[in-house]
């Protein structure tokens, strides 16, 4: 909001210069962002008096013009402006005068042999207008010539562009920031009187209709008869420009001051052009309505567009009929013009999602809507009123005839707000004060690291009084807070009272504090442990991959939002394999080849208990991963399903997990035949597997792709063991191993896995190692069985084992295969 610090002296004493008002409010959470100086502007522009203008001698459209500008002597200065004569009373911009907006700095000169000796300035000219058809010419008469032309001009004033937050509604009108630097200051409030009208009310002339009362809760409309339409005084037009807003006719712009001072939205209506459109006369009741849009219903409003409303705008009617985009703009056919003789004033308060509601649904955004979606004061609202019917029978004359008002707020609504404040509590969150700062210059003194304290009572009394509120002490250091009607929505809470206390009483004045102990930040074992995963992933040639947790609805077990924000991705992903699928295939269909890639990430369920969460681990791998293929001939060599739980396996053996795999055929997603549980210490870690054929087939994509899921606790509860964290170190023996093979026919129900587990058992301490070498199915080998073959590997640490050694141990791990697994040995 542009602010005139001619206009805010007005309604606040204050004695700061711009630069130091503009530092102030900044601080205090009101940035500005531009101060512009409209005193350099036109500094050395005086009022001159043209006592002669004749036409130039040489040149046909320059005129040669005495001026008095209360020298010695008239000033000649030729002039080209069309509309220059004698006997007006211009401003003048003498030798020396810089004129920032044009560049120009005046310097006496000859134009056409004739020569000149300053310039008749435009309002272009001064930067009040972006274009002039000719010379300022002033309405007043007897000025004095000689004097500064800036006062005239509306020049002598400095405008401070300034930004509030979006809580803060009450900043967006210069009575609020009025109050705001009175606060900050301490300097004296002085507000505009303003009269309390005594209006009759007269449903046969005016009566109101309140479609939607959530959306208007208050609508107040007021008749005016025999006003005269003109331009407004000239302080008004300027308060209007400085403000950035165009001056239309002394009504219109009584509602856009009105605007700017209290930040209450007005609309003033054509009363005539009201009946009119409901084809009634001046004897016709005419009635005020407010509602929404109906389908297909149009309006054409001020800026002469013809909108198409939506079901969602609301409107103002005049018996039923649109003549208003309600808290957004007028429409055009009830307008205020130069043959309007009777109004119809509208002050209402509108719902802030209403109205912005309505403007989006237009595309449009103006100064009025711009308020009320933030929220403008209710309480207020009569006072704004009757601000405007003051200025309106002032300046365009008019008689107040009636006045119709619709209330359809409850007691809750309008009673008064009470916050508990603790002053134990503001000296815990605002910590310790420099004593020796001034809050009135937001801390500026230096900081005495030996005079440092906390914040008083006195002081809380005195920075939340000059804010408005009214204070009731409890007991000691505790009050209740009356707040002001126009800090309803920002002031809601104690905390809000604290950042109060803290943003009047000076950011600065607080003390710069560290703790007492620091300490080296670090990683807790759960980030580490992750990271660690993460690093394995990647050592296998897993790229990280991140997918959003909402997916499309429809399958089992899902969490579904009930306000979601897109209903096509309105549910809560259950597994991450889909989305690593579809990050393949749209790969592939990108033309980047196959993804081998992982992501980790929460999933979400629903079950008898309740609803549930976690964090998994998933994986995807496929194609050809050696780059040189000129040495197959140019031909790939997919991935087998052992190459890719090789990769897998290399990721449990860098983390230290000792993993089972059993056969699986649970996951729908997965192959029925090629598809394992993974356990972990006796729990179920996840699944690995091929892409299920029939999936593949869908997707169009190759056979040979693999994925699995882990479940993330349950390896991190294994990392973390003391074990895993803390190995145990092992001496190497420097004797050698001997190694004995083994091959067997075994039932094809039996896993790998359990076959493993049970030598080393049977074995014992003098296994070192043992691995499967080979595998067999087909002919010689008997139905329902397979051929395995296993490498055992034998070693002492104190020894060199014989065979006397190595026999026993070796026959105890025959026996119990033939025993257990009902095997047929080979060898």
């Amino acid at each position: 909001m542009r602010i005139s610090l001619n206009w805010l002296q007005e309604l606040v004493d204050f004695t700061m210069t711009p630069e130091e008002l503009a530092d102030t409010l900044t601080m205090a959470g009101f940035e500005v962002e531009d101060i512009e100086d409209r005193r350099t502007w036109a500094d050395g522009v005086v009022v001159g008096r043209v006592l002669e203008c004749q036409p130039h001698p040489n040149a046909d459209k320059l005129n040669v013009c005495q001026v008095d500008i209360g020298g010695e002597a008239p000033s000649t200065i030729v002039c080209g402006a069309s509309n220059v004569r004698a006997d007006i009373y211009v401003p003048v911009a003498t030798i020396g005068t810089y004129l920032p907006k044009i560049d120009l700095t005046i310097r006496p000169r000859k134009l056409r042999n004739v020569a000149s000796e300053g310039m008749i300035c435009s309002l272009a000219e001064v930067g009040l207008a972006k274009e002039s058809e000719g010379i300022h010419i002033f309405a007043q008469d007897s000025l004095t010539l000689g004097s500064d032309a800036r006062p005239l001009l509306g020049l002598d004033d400095v405008i401070l562009d300034l930004t509030s937050t979006a809580n803060r509604a009450d900043a967006l009108s210069m009575v609020g920031i009025a109050r705001e630097v009175a606060a900050l200051t301490g300097a004296r409030l002085k507000l505009p009187q303003i009269p309390d009208f005594k209006i009759e009310t007269n449903p046969e002339e005016l009566a109101l209709r309140i479609g939607e009362p959530t959306a208007c809760p208050i609508y107040i409309g007021t008749v005016v008869e025999q006003v005269a339409i003109a331009p407004s005084p000239l302080w008004l037009q300027q308060r209007l420009q400085s403000a950035g807003t165009r001056p239309i006719n002394n009504v219109v712009d009584v509602t856009n001051y009105v605007l700017l001072e209290w930040g209450q939205p007005l609309h003033a209506f054509d009363r005539d052009r009201l009946l009119s459109v409901i084809d009634g006369d001046a004897t016709s009741t005419l009635t005020i309505g407010v509602r929404l849009a109906r389908a297909g219903e149009g309006l054409t409003t001020l800026d002469s567009q013809k909108r198409t409303l939506t079901e969602q705008t609301l409107l103002i009617t005049a018996n039923d009929k649109p003549v208003a985009l309600a808290g957004v703009m007028g429409g055009e056919e009830t307008e205020v013009h130069a043959e309007t003789q009777n109004l119809m004033l509208e002050a209402a308060l509108f719902d802030s999602g209403a109205i912005r509601r309505s403007a989006r649904a237009q595309g449009i955004r103006t100064e009025a809507s711009a308020r009320y979606e933030r929220g403008v004061n209710p309480a207020e609202l009569a006072i704004a009123c009757n601000r405007a019917l003051q200025l309106i029978t002032e300046i365009a004359g008019g008689t107040i005839k009636t006045q119709a008002i619709a209330d359809t707020r409850s007691e809750q609504t309008t009673a008064t707000r009470t916050i508990g404040l603790r002053l134990d509590r503001i000296n815990q969150v605002l910590g310790p004060i420099n004593l020796n700062s001034d809050p009135s210059n937001n801390g500026s003194k230096p900081l005495a690291e030996d005079d440092i304290g906390e914040l008083q009572a006195e002081d809380v009394e005195r920075v939340l009084t000059a804010l408005g509120c009214q204070l009731t002490a409890v007991e000691e250091g505790v009050w209740n807070v009356n707040i002001p009607p126009y800090r309803y929505r920002d002031l809601e809470r104690e905390i809000d009272l604290i950042e109060e206390v803290a943003r009047l009483y000076g950011f600065n004045s607080f003390s710069d504090t560290l703790p007492n102990k620091t300490e080296a930040g670090y990683l807790s074992i759960e980030q580490a442990l992750t990271r660690k995963i993460h690093a394995a992933l990647r050592a296998i040639g897993l790229t990280e991959v991140i997918h959003y947790s909402l997916v499309k609805p429809g399958q089992a077990n899902q969490i579904v939002l009930s306000n979601p924000l897109f209903t096509e991705y309105s549910a809560l992903r259950s597994e991450l394999l889909t989305g690593l699928i579809d990050a393949f295939q749209y790969n592939l269909e990108q033309g980047n080849g196959a993804l081998s890639a992982f992501e980790i990430g929460r999933v979400f369920w629903s079950d008898e208990e309740g609803l549930n969460e976690t964090d998994m681990i998933a994986g995807i791998m496929g194609g050809d991963s050696r780059r040189g293929r000129w040495v197959q001939a140019g031909r790939e060599k997919p991935m087998t399903w052992f190459e890719a739980k090789g990769l897998l396996e290399s990721v449990f053996d860098r983390l230290g997990l000792v993993v089972e795999y059993q056969p699986d055929r649970r996951n729908s997603l997965l192959h029925p035949e090629r598809t394992a549980s993974l356990w972990l210490g006796g729990k179920r870690l996840g699944t690995f597997g091929q892409l299920h054929p029939q999936l593949r087939q869908e997707r169009g994509l190759p056979n040979e792709i693999y994925a699995f899921e882990l479940h993330l606790e349950i390896m991190l509860d294994q990392m973390a063991t003391e074990e895993s964290l803390t190995p145990t170190f092992k001496l190497y023996s420097a004797y050698p191993a001997s190694d004995r093979d083994i091959a067997f026919f075994v039932p094809v129900q039996f896993s790998v896995a359990e076959i493993e587990r049970s030598v080393k058992q049977a074995a014992g301490s003098l296994l070192e190692s043992v691995e499967l070498f080979d595998e067999y199915r087909g002919e010689n080998v008997p139905e329902g069985k397979r051929s395995l073959a296993f490498r055992l590997v034998y070693r002492a640490g104190d020894r060199t084992l014989t065979d006397e050694d190595i026999e026993p141990v070796h026959q105890k791990v025959r026996e119990t295969l033939e025993e257990k697994f009902q095997v047929s040995l080979r060898s």
